[in-house]
């Protein structure tokens, strides 16, 4: 083995790369913790965790200035793996730390898994009303609809991030272009009055609502309980020039904006990104209790009906608190509901590949650690149990 092998072999299975590593996760969890008022949950997951390196801008360049969470849990997954494939062998007597090991390398593992794969969305079910798609909660989409077919839409969907980049784009089952003008990744919408103050600049659209409402930037927020809604001025460009600007927005309460072009009718907007699903759910009753003499929620439930389109799959599922649904390699849990109305239900629903994991791995750490418990305390019953010698 030559020298430089044998120092990066002593780097990996060092222990004080161990003892090092540990310390920069109680630090960046201790730092995250903090900044959790700041960014919220989600933001401090993507900043600190899921990312090699923490960056803080300096001016308008993000310098890195901290080693993240996939850097800290990669090297250290690595140390812990070269340390005991070259340090450890294995006898009966170690096998219960052979199994924590494993365990705590599961754990590692699954960790990294869940953040690459997991998916959060929403799903919002009025009561007696079918719905086979779920909402992100973070992300959200341009669409251009074409609905001069009763039967059906046929949907053109863009990214938000193009629309923030102001990305022309021509998709082949559109006439015309798409060609983003102004992105705004927060902001909220105002009745515009009939007579404008003086200064007061005109409205940039030119079709749809966007011309009798305002668009009010926002800051970016990072609270738990609000989301940001972002808008966006468009211009649709087709072979015969332009045919005009709409306001575009992720709020809710914008309905689809219509219009007609080369003898075929499309609607467009922008909303939360939708996910459908080879199902749908229609909520039958929704279970809202509270404690005596209060508005605190106690517990509240939800009585679902799912249905496949072939009709293999129909049933009634009750999902509450602790007591989700897993169907099709998703997860529904009951997460909210709307305040006063008590035939509206909000579930979450997680998609989560290794789910699992986490699960094996505590039950492989817990069992070795019982089982070395146990090697050890027979052993010092026995020696405690041995007749000894009496001196001459």
């Amino acid at each position: 083995m030559s020298e430089l092998i044998r120092q990066f072999r002593n780097f990996f299975v060092s222990l004080r790369l161990t003892v090092v590593l540990l310390v920069l996760g109680m630090i960046l969890v201790f730092a995250a913790t903090l900044d959790q008022v700041n960014l919220g949950i989600w933001a401090v997951q993507e900043k600190y965790f899921r990312s090699f390196f923490v960056l803080w801008n300096v001016g308008d360049i993000p310098v890195p200035v901290f080693p993240g969470g996939y850097f800290v849990g990669g090297l250290l997954l690595i140390n812990l793996t070269v340390s005991h494939l070259y340090r450890f062998k294995f006898t009966l007597r170690k096998s219960g730390i052979f199994l924590t090991h494993v365990g705590l390398i599961l754990l590692l593992l699954g960790e990294l898994f869940t953040g690459l794969l997991q998916e959060d969305y929403s799903m919002r079910l009025e009561q007696n009303v079918p719905k086979n798609y779920s909402e992100s909660f973070r992300e959200n989409e341009l669409v251009v609809l074409d609905v001069t077919d009763s039967q059906f839409d046929d949907v053109v969907s863009v990214p938000e991030e193009r629309v923030a980049r102001a990305e022309a784009i021509q998709h082949p089952k559109l006439p015309f272009r798409v060609v983003p003008k102004e992105y705004y990744p927060n902001s909220a919408l105002q009745n515009r009055p009939e007579t404008e103050a003086p200064g007061n600049a005109p409205s940039k659209a030119t079709q749809g609502i966007g011309q009798r409402v305002r668009l009010v930037p926002l800051p970016i927020t990072y609270k738990q309980n609000e989301r940001n809604i972002p808008a966006a001025f468009v211009e649709l460009v087709g072979s015969s020039g332009s045919l005009g600007t709409w306001l575009v927005s992720a709020d809710p309460r914008l309905p689809n904006q219509r219009f007609e072009h080369a003898g075929r009718t499309y609607e467009i907007a922008m909303r939360f990104l939708r996910t459908y699903k080879p199902f749908e759910l229609t909520l039958l009753k929704f279970s809202h209790d509270r404690y005596a003499g209060t508005e605190i929620p106690k517990n509240f439930s939800s009585n679902i009906r799912l249905k496949t389109p072939d009709g293999q799959d129909d049933r009634e599922v009750l999902i509450y608190m602790n007591n989700p649904l897993r169907y099709s390699g998703l997860t529904f849990y009951q997460a909210s509901f709307e305040p006063g109305n008590d035939k509206v239900t909000i579930l979450q629903v997680v998609r989560n590949p290794s789910w699992l994991v986490p699960y094996i791995a505590c039950s492989l750490m817990t069992f070795g650690l019982l089982i070395q418990f146990g090697i050890h305390l027979f052993a010092f019953v026995g020696k405690r149990r041995a007749p000894r010698a009496l001196p001459a």
